[in-house]
């Protein structure tokens, strides 16, 4: 109901601010395009020129609201802190009850405090798949001082296997070139979970 209501609000604001109605052809392609509430704080001008009927003044009052929003969604939400590898399980237990496999990125602040949690791939971890720009662009664009990155196991059993390892490794590398330490990559089994720093491949 909360999230509902959340989507609702903002599509009063952006109707609003653009002055169009809530059922408009470009209020619906936004939120076809961006459906969650983080997709559309996340949003860039760029991307919305590429709706028609967005052009440069609309995309500019789009981008201000938002930013706005973002502001008094940040005043009002606390965030979650990770201090240790148990919160980062706690944080994501619920990925344990997954019956497909799930690659997410948790973004943090320098404080270690949770900016935003975002689901990268979903299906069976592979380097050529899981790629470093779609890791790493959400980072990027919410400004992260570092991030940690999780999947789960559906079999229950969190043993990491090759594949897994060298997706980390790789990921590290990137954090290292653009400035974004990739803290850990946790993989989520049922009730437990292993880290890859604690087992030294980091």
């Amino acid at each position: 109901m909360t999230n509902q209501l959340d989507k609702l609000t903002f599509k009063v604001l952006l109707a609003t601010t653009i002055k169009e109605k809530d059922d408009s052809y470009i209020v619906s392609e936004i939120f076809s395009r961006f459906p969650s509430i983080q997709a559309l704080l996340d949003v860039t001008a760029e991307e919305l020129l590429t709706i028609k009927g967005i052009g440069k003044v609309k995309a500019q009052q789009i981008i201000a609201a938002l930013r706005l929003a973002r502001l008094n969604t940040n005043r009002a939400e606390e965030r979650y802190t990770i201090r240790s590898i148990q919160d980062t399980f706690n944080y994501l237990k619920d990925m344990q009850y997954l019956n497909r496999e799930e690659f997410v990125c948790l973004g943090l602040n320098t404080k270690n405090e949770v900016m935003f949690r975002q689901t990268i791939f979903t299906g069976s971890l592979n380097a050529s798949i899981v790629h470093p720009r779609e890791t790493f662009l959400p980072l990027i664009k919410r400004c992260c001082a570092s991030a940690i990155v999780a999947h789960n196991h559906p079999s229950g059993q969190p043993t990491p296997s090759r594949e897994d390892i060298e997706v980390t490794k790789r990921l590290v590398e990137v954090g290292k070139i653009v400035g974004i330490e990739i803290l850990d990559q946790v993989i989520i089994g049922h009730e437990k979970y292993v880290s890859l720093k604690e087992k030294g491949y980091l």
